[in-house]
């Protein structure tokens, strides 16, 4: 007959066993109290060293969430967004948000909701990824419709469009075959051709009370080089800089004394974008934008 004593030892055998097989049911407080003092020849349960923890979890995350971002915010900074035109397109903000939430939010869930063995870890580990991107997507995806798509000289300034002020059907009537599609690797610069006729003279007009301008209808680009000697005869000297708008002229004067350039070689245009006005220096001969500068916040 088989004696108390024997089950109860035989019991808490078996019990050591589970516990040592899914140590991830119990902290080790309880997994102790359940064992009890293991009997000889019984292994005590020791926790495995190569199982992640929370930290390393969402420190990998995080690596590949910057990763992420870094190669995201490259994008926009040097193809979509050559500067300064992204801080004077009031993109700032929205990169901020997108940072946040890819950057910090993501790992930081993760490092809440991490625990080995956790039943259901794997789905809200994916479901928080897939929450990552999906903002990502939905954030690049405006600025990218948002991105400049032309640089239009128009009468004495030159006017950032972006791609998705261009309605399709004023793209296809563009004169020029390069002209009907926004550019994907950053804004292309072009001239405006006022036009001749009465009609469209009085169509720019009824435009102009709508808040558009000449710059939002594609079939009056034309080549920048075209525009060259109008370009040139409604730029400014520095000279005038200074005695018109002082505080843009200490910003360009501060950038001309570190460039090593001679204020006889360049001239001056305005830019507008939505966020900002944008002192652009071009090339005395050429016409060619040299730099651009941010010269006042709207």
């Amino acid at each position: 007959m088989t004696s108390p004593c024997s089950i109860y030892h035989a019991a808490r055998m078996v019990r050591a066993a589970l516990i040592k097989w899914n140590p991830g049911e119990m902290d080790n407080s309880e997994a102790t109290t359940m064992a009890g003092t293991p009997s000889a020849g019984v292994p005590r349960a020791t926790p495995d060293k190569r199982r992640l923890t929370r930290w390393h979890a969402s420190g990998v995350h995080l690596l590949i969430s910057a990763a992420i971002a870094a190669a995201v915010l490259t994008l926009m900074l040097f193809v979509w967004y050559p500067p300064p035109l992204f801080e004077a397109a009031g993109g700032n903000d929205l990169a901020l948000i997108l940072i946040g939430v890819d950057v910090v939010i993501g790992p930081l869930l993760t490092w809440i909701i991490f625990k080995p063995g956790k039943w259901g870890l794997k789905f809200d580990l994916v479901a928080i990824a897939l929450f990552q991107v999906a903002a990502l997507a939905y954030g690049s995806y405006i600025i990218y419709l948002a991105r400049p798509a032309f640089v239009v000289f128009v009468k004495d300034r030159f006017e950032v469009v972006s791609a998705v002020e261009l309605k399709p059907e004023r793209l296809a009537a563009a004169r020029f075959e390069e002209f009907r599609k926004p550019p994907l690797t950053g804004p292309m610069l072009v001239g405006g051709a006022w036009p001749t006729t009465r009609a469209e003279q009085q169509m720019l007009l009824d435009a102009n009370l709508a808040g558009e301008d000449l710059h939002h209808f594609p079939k009056y680009y034309v080549p920048y080089a075209d525009s060259r000697r109008e370009i040139l005869a409604k730029a400014d000297p520095l000279a005038r800089v200074r005695e018109v708008e002082p505080s843009a002229a200490k910003i360009i004067d501060e950038w001309l004394a570190g460039s090593g350039r001679s204020e006889r070689d360049v001239l001056h245009l305005r830019l507008r974008a939505r966020h900002a006005w944008v002192a652009v220096l071009i090339d005395r001969r050429t016409a060619q934008p040299v730099k651009m500068l941010v010269t006042e916040k709207l």
